[in-house]
């Protein structure tokens, strides 16, 4: 994301761009997501916010406009990490109280008065970045893939491993 406003699963600080606290936790995997995935724009050199996969946010977007699968981008780019997050629900940061399954604030103001729940998955530790199939995924990225098509309802139909446009993986062709 570019720009400011309420990004629930942001995990970038000021040095990156991003409206965190400098140091705030999780903001090294916010820098290494930026890095790693060149989330820098071409023609600004405008650094782009980054933040875990909102499957909160995503399965409302499924329910307003009916998707009959989606593409995951840049999961090359999590290849890295010990663990991986999926924000599955938010919650009022000062009640605390959990938005109903598949609701959505309808303001930025309430946008910015909730914070994620998150899902934590086993990370894959590997390259995938020569994977041509599905099947040649490691079996912890097809978890997460997994569990993204549970959480926001929808198949996922292609799958990003790298960042060359034959880098696309095809799952359920």
């Amino acid at each position: 994301r570019v720009g400011s406003g309420p990004f629930p699963t942001e995990l970038t600080d000021d040095l990156c761009g991003g409206d965190l606290p400098r140091g705030a936790p999780g903001t090294e995997i916010g820098r290494h997501l930026q890095e790693v995935g060149a989330e820098i724009g071409v023609t600004t050199g405008r650094k782009r916010r980054c933040g875990w996969f909102d499957a909160a946010l995503m399965k409302y977007s499924h329910m307003i406009n009916g998707y009959t699968s989606i593409n995951i981008t840049k999961l090359d780019i999590l290849d890295d990490l010990d663990e991986v997050k999926i924000a599955y629900a938010y919650k009022n940061k000062e009640t605390g109280e959990r938005l109903p399954d598949g609701a959505m604030p309808s303001t930025l103001e309430e946008l910015a008065m909730v914070e994620p729940e998150y899902e934590t998955l086993p990370g894959w530790k590997q390259d995938i970045t020569n994977c041509q199939t599905y099947d040649d995924l490691p079996e912890n990225a097809k978890v997460y893939v997994s569990r993204i098509e549970e959480l926001v309802g929808c198949p996922v139909s292609w799958i990003g491993v790298g960042a060359k446009r034959e880098q696309m993986v095809t799952k359920g062709f």
